[in-house]
């Protein structure tokens, strides 16, 4: 069997070291070109040893140079920042992609990627929240594949196979909760980092815990499937299910639904979207329903404002989602720094929305003007709450 050749972006980040494990009891099916990672040389070390690609990219130039003399007896090529990134998309010979840096940074080596012509396994949403309508059209434009590996839209896009798009009624898109389902109102002014990071349910990185937390995980989620899957806002629900058993739910017209279950573990989406059409082991933990309870609550709007703020970005369009998606990047990261409170998170974007200016997103210069605007906006924003 001839093994997939693979580019992880975002190898030591939660999504990266999954799809590790998904290649090891595959290790029949699958090898290891690229590698690209952030800050975190110590593991990235360790899995170019094991795996030993062709090509490895790293966040600045003296980690660089540092891998490129420890590694010289290897023939092992390395780059690094935004250009070292779209380089492993594209690199030679790589069949699937696997996007899944973290934030806008995700953005142009998954563009490098579909221009190259790879398939993509994308976990970094970022990319149709910000650029949506081009990412959706440049893959158009080479006959790309994108594979959802978030584990609500590979939920959507399992449940739609085999069902015509007229058939459709809408799609549910199913959120935990966060770890502030059940707190009243008045305590989230008090919400510590530290307490917000602790997730139910799911294991994942910092940024998308915070996310998760406030809902804008969701809502980010809602922007992402009108993109993926051609749809209008309206045709795209969200319900709070603190189980996290149920991953999806796709409605049609007759009133019946299909879902899609399994475990909280992204190895699931990850195997699913390495393999398809088929399947492969996953190496999840064996699940039984028997004894389990499913909850399916409506979210409370008043909780959890950044859900809404979502919902009028994918309507407005434009600019506007990568200014939701920036803001929402400094505003996390100054409340994670101690620096405003849990509710400034909410406020901070909204200002940032409020004062921005909508053009059409169909440029990659335009979009990255917009994300570049919104962040000196939100840290100013930011800074004065401080």
């Amino acid at each position: 069997m001839i093994k997939k050749a693979l580019a992880i972006l975002g190898s030591t980040g939660s999504i990266g070291q999954s799809t590790l494990d998904v290649v090891r009891i595959n290790s029949g099916g699958f090898r290891v070109v690229t590698l690209a990672a952030g800050a975190n040389i110590a593991l990235l070390k360790k899995q170019i040893i094991e795996f030993r690609p062709r090509f490895v990219s790293v966040k600045n130039e003296a980690a660089c140079l540092r891998l490129r003399k420890e590694f010289a007896g290897d023939k092992i090529e390395f780059g690094y920042g935004p250009e070292g990134a779209a380089r492993a998309a594209a690199f030679r010979g790589v069949d699937i992609v696997v996007s899944a840096i973290v934030g806008a940074a995700g953005f142009l080596p998954t563009l490098a990627a579909i221009k190259a012509g790879r398939k993509i396994a994308l976990a970094n949403k970022e990319s149709l929240v910000i650029g949506g309508d081009l990412v959706m059209a440049a893959a158009r434009k080479k006959g790309v594949s994108i594979l959802p590996v978030d584990s609500e839209h590979s939920a959507i896009f399992q449940a739609l196979k085999g069902h015509r798009k007229n058939e459709l009624k809408r799609v549910i898109l199913t959120a935990s909760g966060g770890p502030f389902v059940n707190t009243p109102i008045e305590e989230l002014a008090t919400v510590t980092p530290e307490r917000a990071l602790k997730h139910p349910t799911w294991t994942m990185g910092r940024r998308i815990t915070i996310d998760s937390a406030t809902l804008m995980n969701k809502g980010f989620e809602v922007i992402e499937a009108c993109a993926l899957f051609n749809l209008p806002p309206s045709k795209v629900s969200v319900c709070i299910h603190p189980q996290s058993i149920v991953h999806s739910i796709v409605e049609f017209k007759d009133g019946s639904m299909i879902s899609q279950m399994g475990p909280s573990d992204m190895k699931g989406p990850i195997s699913y979207a390495l393999a398809y059409p088929g399947r492969i082991k996953s190496g999840i933990e064996p699940f039984e329903l028997a004894g389990k309870t499913l909850e399916f609550i409506e979210p409370d709007l008043r909780k959890f404002p950044c859900l809404t703020l979502a919902y009028k970005v994918a309507a407005l369009g434009g600019t506007y989602p990568a200014v939701l998606n920036a803001a929402d990047e400094v505003a996390v990261d100054f409340f994670l720094k101690g620096m405003i409170k849990y509710t400034d998170i909410y406020e901070v974007i909204d200002t940032v929305l409020d004062g921005h200016s909508s053009v059409a997103a169909n440029s990659v210069e335009v979009i990255l003007e917009a994300d570049r605007w919104a962040r000196v906006q939100a840290r100013r924003i930011a800074k004065k709450k401080n």
